[in-house]
């Protein structure tokens, strides 16, 4: 009896697992915009304004992650979690995930100022992010963490963005691309741990179909992020 339901415990995770991974099916990889960035279609100022825009994300991933952090109850959860802040945020000035996208920003042609400031940012792009901040705010802390899981699907993208930007867009400073370069390896290690945490802590199908709900909600951050910048840069 005991080896009946440790197998069907292990075929739920198994399902449940796949179902997290088919939502690389709605990941922003797919969208027009991106795709006309991967095949070099863009020019300089939508480019750009992917850039500025997407600074507004980068920026706000340290307070989804605390957030996160202020919602969870587990030690061991929160000592992992809490290198996403610091790999974003640096230890130090001159560190970090988004002082590296500001490093893209300059070698795209803007000011750091200019990103910094976020004057470029559309209604569109503030009003996904937002949402997205505020749902790992209000949400049960498990659902935040499957809503991060789209780095599940972003170390494949990452490498198809970098190799695209040094194919397509030689007018780009390579030393700005060093935040792709970054995440190759820091998203497969994040996405690793944030499946071992869904997958220990959502057991009934009501906590799986909310997790898969999470991430299904994220992929939709992300695509209306680029329909606005889409939109804004035409």
């Amino acid at each position: 009896m005991t080896a009946t339901v440790a197998g069907t415990d292990h075929l739920a995770t198994d399902q449940f697992v796949s179902a997290l991974r088919a939502q690389s099916q709605r990941y922003h990889s797919l969208h027009p915009f991106h795709r006309r960035m991967n095949e070099g279609s863009l020019n300089r100022r939508q480019v750009q304004g992917w850039v500025a825009n997407r600074f507004y994300y980068q920026a706000s991933i340290p307070r989804k992650d605390a957030a996160i952090l202020s919602n969870c109850p587990d030690p061991e959860v929160r000592r992992r979690w809490i290198r996403r802040i610091v790999d974003h945020d640096g230890t130090g000035p001159g560190e970090g995930g988004i002082e590296a996208w500001l490093s893209l920003g300059e070698a795209v042609g803007l000011s750091r100022t200019e990103v910094a400031d976020e004057r470029h940012v559309v209604p569109g792009v503030r009003f996904a992010v937002d949402a997205y901040v505020n749902f790992a705010r209000t949400r049960p802390w498990v659902e935040a963490v499957a809503s991060s899981l789209t780095e599940l699907f972003a170390p494949d993208l990452m490498a198809e963005r970098l190799a695209a930007f040094e194919r397509h867009y030689d007018w780009i400073d390579p030393a700005g691309l060093a935040y792709f370069r970054a995440r190759l390896t820091q998203a497969p290690r994040d996405s690793e741990h944030a499946l071992e945490v869904v997958t220990e802590h959502c057991r009934t199908p009501a906590e799986q179909a909310a997790a898969v709900a999470a991430l299904a909600f994220k992929n939709d951050v992300l695509w209306s992020m680029l329909d606005a910048i889409d939109q804004a840069c035409r």
